[in-house]
């Protein structure tokens, strides 16, 4: 038997953006869908972070999400295991109330909500589910772990030591030997694709941020019988970054239409030619793209040009002002504390969901 895996599908990101939307449905309509149907696999275990917000959620979302997704469940005959994620609960101390269970109502033939830890059968394989872990079910949790007759887990785990996004390790979570008893298990939550040992961050499917730029992403396949996890690429891309090096790159004859309905960053390493950059950028602002955002080089205020023991940890505005007396720039540090301080008290203020 085989089963397809989803996670950290996040049903209304980017405030329900169009953009978002149309990325999804070619995801699920083009690629994921048409690879169940001809591999005739009639099953996915979706581990958490179904929803995007844990507190609301736009009408607009739900009905694109019933079209392109739920409804095909149904039409194609697919059913659906799925836990909770942090981002589908509402309360962070409970899973009890949660966006699954509020809105998956009508879909219930298809969709199972395993609410606790529950030991699933697929084919000869035993699966442990795990849910989102919060102070409530901790003790569950951990006496689950500890007990269960199951050779892999599926969960949504907040790991020590595995990479958030990619190249950004999480230094804090549960200690990942507390798993090591499974041959393997299967997780969300971060964003970027990473095994260590037996553990398998998937990584979400679709690219939702910066973060996820250049990064592949994947739904994957486990065979119940061989244990084999076969990851699936998802062409669908979003984001498109250049280094833009002239002393080493005639950009002259450059493809921009690589550049087409994307988020586009030029980074700025090397710009000798004023004039060829900016045909260059109007090339790409002539393209049918979603943004453009030019970087310049920041290479003086990179940390290796910090001297780090002139920078004190006591406060957050007086470390900013530490950093910037540390950096060796010929830019006005009196100027760029007033504005680094304006940014932290706009971010301040603003309102944590």
């Amino acid at each position: 038997m085989k089963i397809a895996l989803l996670n950290d599908t996040h049903c209304g990101i980017r405030n329900s953006s169009e953009i978002f939307m149309d990325n999804a449905t070619d995801f699920y309509s083009k690629i994921f869908f048409p690879y169940l149907l001809e591999n005739n696999i009639n099953h996915i275990v979706h581990l958490g972070d179904y929803y995007e917000n844990r507190k609301y959620i736009n009408f607009k979302s739900l009905n694109h999400n019933r079209k392109v997704f739920l409804s095909k469940l149904r039409e194609y005959k697919i059913t659906m295991d799925i836990i909770p994620g942090n981002h589908d609960v509402f309360y962070k101390n409970t899973n009890d109330l949660n966006a699954l269970k509020e809105l998956l109502g009508h879909y219930m033939n298809e969709v199972h909500i395993v609410m606790e830890p529950t030991v699933m059968e697929y084919g000869s394989l035993k699966m442990a589910l795990l849910p989102w872990i919060n102070s409530e079910n901790h003790d569950q949790s951990m006496s689950f772990i500890k007990n269960c007759k199951a050779d892999i887990m599926g969960a949504h785990l907040e790991l020590n030591g595995f990479d958030m996004m990619k190249g950004v390790p999480s230094h804090g979570g549960l200690d990942p030997a507390l798993f090591k008893r499974f041959e393997m298990v299967l997780t969300g939550h971060y964003h970027t694709k990473s095994t260590k040992g037996n553990i398998h961050y998937l990584g979400n499917q679709m690219e939702f941020m910066w973060s996820d730029a250049h990064d592949p992403k994947y739904f994957h396949i486990l065979d119940t019988e061989t244990r084999e996890l076969t990851p699936i690429l998802n062409p669908f891309t979003l984001y498109q970054r250049i280094i833009y090096d002239d002393r080493n790159q005639d950009y002259n004859n450059f493809d921009v239409s690589i550049c087409d309905k994307k988020f586009v960053k030029i980074v700025v390493i090397n710009k000798q030619d004023l004039f060829t950059f900016d045909r260059f950028v109007d090339r790409i602002q002539d393209r049918p793209i979603h943004e453009l955002k030019i970087a310049e080089n920041f290479n003086e205020f990179m940390g290796n040009q910090i001297d780090d023991e002139a920078v004190t940890m006591e406060d957050t505005g007086e470390m900013l002002d530490d950093y910037i007396e540390a950096t060796d720039t010929d830019l006005d540090k009196d100027k760029l504390k007033v504005n680094m301080r304006n940014l932290l008290t706009e971010a301040q203020t603003l309102e944590i969901s």
